[in-house]
């Protein structure tokens, strides 16, 4: 499977001749880590997950009042937060960094060479716990008996992000990951601090009026990732091109199912509002 995952994703030996070593062989050092030597545990997570929300999960609720989470809430939405932004501060942070994305944008170094791979990786390993850990997500709709909020877009997301993550760290690992990671990230905090402060209850709730900004960033979000695919697709640049075109995949999925939750969201309850009034009067 390695060797399959790593063909269609690395350029073959033809591309070996500029000097740069684009192999991404099996790293010991990343195998270690914990859940990353096999996918056994992120396949028994993810389904004790889906058993969960959709079965054992509802089934324990039935007859249950909603558990009162509030402060649960408050300090799951802030560590998130945190979490995200430091995420991003690890980019923003570091010069060295900066640079080597400025520098090799479409040519990266050798891996043989980089000293910033051991960052990449251990930060992306950082960022394929924090899905893990957004799992909850769920779990806490349910916990609350919000089941309608439990959608095919929720679900398809944080079950596809885990996936994602998790691969990419052990078979890809190629540096575009990196912008989108950060991208992803930077609309977390912003995401999370809305939780955050919808957490305290109505007191605060009334005066959140960007809620339905956060999805219009999140489109911003998949817009910026497939433009910037495209650019490395334009250059043909030497990073992995089946990463690429799996980014333009799914961001092209998670535009068109994000777009269509805010038709209906949005735009779809406004006119059935202005319906309903029209027809009051």
């Amino acid at each position: 499977m390695a060797e399959i995952i790593q063909k269609l994703t690395w350029p073959d030996d033809e591309h070996l001749k500029t000097g740069v070593d684009f192999s991404a062989p099996s790293d010991k050092v990343v195998d270690g880590w914990l859940m990353m030597s096999n996918g056994t545990p992120v396949t028994l997570i993810l389904a004790g997950y889906l058993y969960f929300i959709f079965y054992l999960g509802p089934k324990l609720m039935e007859g249950r009042k909603p558990f009162n989470l509030k402060y649960v809430m408050i300090v799951y939405n802030l560590c998130n937060v945190v979490f995200s932004s430091w995420l991003c501060w690890q980019l923003l942070g570091d010069p060295d960094a900066m640079s080597y994305i400025y520098q090799y944008q479409c040519a990266p170094k050798s891996r043989h060479t980089n000293h910033l791979v051991y960052k990449m990786n251990s930060n992306s390993w950082f960022y394929f716990v924090s899905k893990m850990f957004e799992l909850l997500d769920t779990v806490f709709f349910v916990l609350r008996k919000k089941q309608n909020q439990i959608t095919v877009l929720h679900v398809y997301h944080h079950a596809n992000m885990v996936v994602s993550t998790w691969a990419y760290l052990k078979y890809i690992r190629g540096e575009q990951g990196l912008l989108i990671g950060f991208i992803n990230s930077f609309v977390h905090i912003v995401m999370y601090s809305y939780y955050l402060l919808a957490a305290f209850g109505p007191r605060v709730q009334k005066y959140l009026w960007w809620k339905k900004y956060i999805t219009k960033i999140q489109l911003g979000q998949f817009i910026i990732v497939l433009s910037y695919c495209a650019y490395l697709l334009i250059k043909n640049c030497q990073f992995p091109k089946g990463l690429t075109y799996y980014a333009v995949f799914q961001a092209t999925v998670f535009l068109i199912l994000f777009m269509n939750f805010y038709r209906k969201a949005y735009i779809q309850n406004k006119l059935n509002k202005e319906i309903n009034k029209t027809k009051s009067s």
